[in-house]
């Protein structure tokens, strides 16, 4: 079967590197290296100073937006870069089979997609509104939509196909012999607010308020958008017993070996997310350690986490009295059902398998 030759638009927040622990940025690694084994050609338009083995680098922006000297109208700025790397994409896209539109926003390529006469795949990895759904309707005939659980293409209501996120299953592994003395929640704490109230979508502050009312030790890690997230609602909570990991910043700065020994040594990972989460890495990166998930039964939360096998899937009416519940039956996990489930469903080569016969199919529809 023909190998392909593959673009891949990121967004330009961040370089792609293989450390990388951003989500959509460690999906567009995680896949780009197994299209490569498979032997592929894979080119990401991307920042000057991106690197992964084995795939090429067709610079759009000497670094990541978030690294660029200040401006005194970041909007333009940033706009005027997205606006780059899709012209350069257009220039160059004679060399290639298929674009896999990766940006962050996912709908302003598909301005442009008149423009292309190879086929296109865009992933949706952002949270479906309707703002969202709106700027895609109009463009959907351009591209080939992907979504990342079918909780989302459903809150899409466009056709769409699903592949699941996938992650390196030899990074994330077990290791019986680690103890399990805490709970661990991992997840960024936002800068948005709803009338000057902060919101909290991963749901940090309820992962305190679980651990207190259940009496165990939490670890928290994660990004702060916002010092002031984490000076207000997480800072006065910190004891002996509720603990803060890493830096407070606004990057988070663990690395993915760390965050691999943190999952191993958890009872489980706190899941109590306050907003329709489209996929959620984290939960698969804990069952790929063996670690159990505890998850309000939100977005796709119960797409992911069998209820009952591999951690328990709450309804959200029943708040924190349901997490406390279920925590004091999290010895009833098998932690090796845990880490098969991922194996089954959620590898990373699973993922490149799916998009592949996305990618076959969608030039073949082009030709037509």
């Amino acid at each position: 079967m023909k190998k392909l030759n593959i673009a891949f638009l990121p967004g330009l927040k961040r370089p792609i590197a293989p450390d990388t622990t951003i989500s959509r940025n460690r999906i567009i690694v995680d896949l780009a290296t197994d299209l490569v084994k498979r032997g592929h050609q894979v080119t990401i338009f991307g920042t000057k100073d991106s690197f992964l083995p084995g795939v090429s680098f067709h610079p759009v922006i000497p670094k990541g937006l978030s690294s660029l000297p200040p401006t005194e109208n970041p909007f333009y700025t940033e706009t005027a870069y997205i606006t780059h790397a899709i012209s350069e994409l257009i220039r160059n896209q004679h060399q290639f089979d298929l674009i896999h539109n990766h940006m962050y926003p996912e709908f302003l390529p598909l301005l442009a997609a008149c423009d292309m006469t190879v086929s296109m795949v865009t992933t949706v990895h952002a949270q479906i509104t309707t703002e969202l759904s709106l700027a895609l309707l109009d463009t959907v005939k351009h591209t080939t939509l992907v979504c990342i659980s079918e909780s989302a293409k459903k809150k899409l209501n466009l056709p769409a196909a699903v592949v699941y996120n996938g992650i390196d299953t030899n990074l994330f592994s077990m290791d019986e012999s680690t103890k399990k003395p805490y709970f661990l929640f991992v997840g960024r704490m936002s800068k948005a607010k709803s009338k000057g109230r902060f919101l909290d979508p991963k749901g940090a502050c309820k992962a305190i308020y679980i651990a207190q009312k259940a009496q165990v030790t939490l670890k928290i890690v994660g990004n702060v958008e916002d010092r002031a997230f984490y000076d207000t609602l997480i800072a006065p909570h910190l004891s002996k017993t509720i603990e803060f990991v890493g830096e407070v910043s606004s990057e988070q700065k663990i690395s993915r070996k760390e965050m691999v020994r943190l999952y191993q040594n958890a009872r489980a990972l706190l899941f109590p997310i306050n907003w329709e989460e489209p996929f959620g890495l984290v939960m698969i990166e804990a069952m790929a350690c063996g670690t159990p998930v505890i998850a309000f039964n939100r977005g796709s939360v119960s797409e992911i986490v069998q209820d009952g096998l591999t951690g328990f899937v709450v309804d959200p009416n029943k708040g924190v009295d349901g997490f406390v519940e279920v925590i004091s039956r999290i010895s009833s996990i098998d932690r090796k059902t845990c880490r098969q489930h991922v194996l089954a469903h959620f590898s990373k080569e699973k993922m490149g398998e799916e998009y592949e016969k996305i990618y076959r199919k969608s030039i073949q529809e082009k030709q037509v």
